[in-house]
């Protein structure tokens, strides 16, 4: 049976989404900017699903925006901040997603200083440069994210808000990966802006948003309607909309459960990797995602590994899906201080809900049978 074990990349429908959003797929049709009954049902939808989201993460309703997902959320975040501030500095973490990280250097263009914040070995922020760093010069924002979608690092970020907004700047948190899988509590880790993205939670692809606390001013990446308070114009995909909803209200409802049951088939692989020959764990030292564990097959390109693993009908990946195909190593694992040969040896395994362990065995099978034919 084939084995899919790339769900940091995208998740599976949940079938209870699907249902809540069939009803806006082929019912009712309103546009929700629209006053007349049909478009303030579709607004009555929406703004049940801007409260799920708001109560998901710990925040307030009228601090959701929505988005296509996690990408633009961290372009809306990045550039909505800073086009309204004078160019200082913009500081970002060395692992961070490219959504951040190119958004980031893409701002050097309008006369910011952008710096990247440098990890240990395991991706763990190193927080006393980091706190040097900030005392450079003056800073206006700062992105870090709360996991990290390859290896499943997990940051630390309690002591983050005291020094980002210490320093006068805002700090922006990408959660895309935790949430559902972690804690994530916009209130209590005092970032003013966090990135969340649908289908990492089994809900459907093209809808995200940005949480934007009540004190963060920014400017709108598409101009137009006044949608979303003026800040993201377009009319909104209700459906879609609907199905994030309820994708986020069953994620927190089932956090403990899935944390659990994709704990269980990690150690299980993890310790079966353990095993063989030429194995090397990224992030084995630090605190990581539950479901997601990277390693290398020393002697081996991870892509060729991956394709391999494919003929005998497993999925799994080479690292972020968004930077695949370019040939290159993982820039998550340079900036860890991994070696260029053995980053190019990458493969993520991401589990998700719907994942056992007859498919954690059949995984093995499959790299045991590649790595002894050497």
């Amino acid at each position: 049976m084939p084995v899919y074990f790339d769900n940091n990349a995208t998740t599976r429908l949940d079938p209870r989404v699907l249902e809540a959003m069939l009803p806006y797929l082929s019912g009712p049709y309103g546009n929700a900017s629209s006053l007349h009954r049909y478009g303030r049902a579709a607004r009555d939808v929406v703004e049940t699903a801007r409260a799920q989201i708001a109560a998901f993460i710990g925040a307030q309703p009228s601090e959701v925006i929505w988005t296509s997902g996690g990408t633009e959320a961290n372009n809306l975040a990045l550039k909505g901040v800073t086009d309204l501030a004078t160019p200082s500095r913009v500081l970002y973490g060395i692992t961070e997603h490219p959504a951040v990280m190119e958004t980031a250097e893409s701002l050097k263009s309008r006369g910011w200083g952008v710096e990247p914040i440098a990890v240990d070995h395991d991706g763990v922020i190193l927080w006393d440069a980091f706190a040097a760093q900030l005392r450079c010069a003056p800073v206006k924002l700062v992105a870090l994210m709360r996991a990290n979608n390859e290896t499943g690092v997990i940051q630390d970020l309690g002591d983050a808000k005291t020094l980002v907004h210490g320093a006068g700047a805002w700090l922006h948190v990408d959660a895309v990966q935790a949430a559902g899988k972690i804690p994530v509590d916009f209130s209590e880790m005092g970032c003013d802006l966090m990135s969340l993205s649908s289908h990492k939670i089994y809900g459907p692809k093209g809808i995200g948003a940005l949480i934007v606390s009540n004190e963060v001013e920014i400017t709108p990446l598409h101009h137009g309607g006044a949608q979303e308070r003026g800040l993201r114009g377009g009319t909104e995909n209700v459906a879609a909309i609907v199905g994030f909803g309820v994708a986020a209200e069953l994620a927190g409802a089932e956090l403990a459960a899935r944390t659990a049951q994709t704990l269980a088939l990690r150690e299980k692989l993890e310790s079966s990797l353990r095993e063989i020959s030429g194995i090397e764990i990224f992030g084995a030292a630090s605190l990581r995602l539950p479901n997601t564990l990277q390693f290398a097959l020393h002697g081996y390109d991870g892509e060729a590994l991956l394709m391999q693993l494919d003929r005998k009908g497993i999925a799994v990946s080479s690292g972020s899906a968004c930077a695949s195909g370019n040939g290159e190593p993982s820039h998550v694992l340079l900036g860890m201080g991994i070696s260029y040969e053995t980053a190019k040896g990458a493969i993520r395994v991401s589990f998700g809900k719907d994942n056992t362990e007859a498919e954690v065995e059949q995984f093995l099978t499959a790299l045991k049978a590649v790595a002894q034919s050497r």
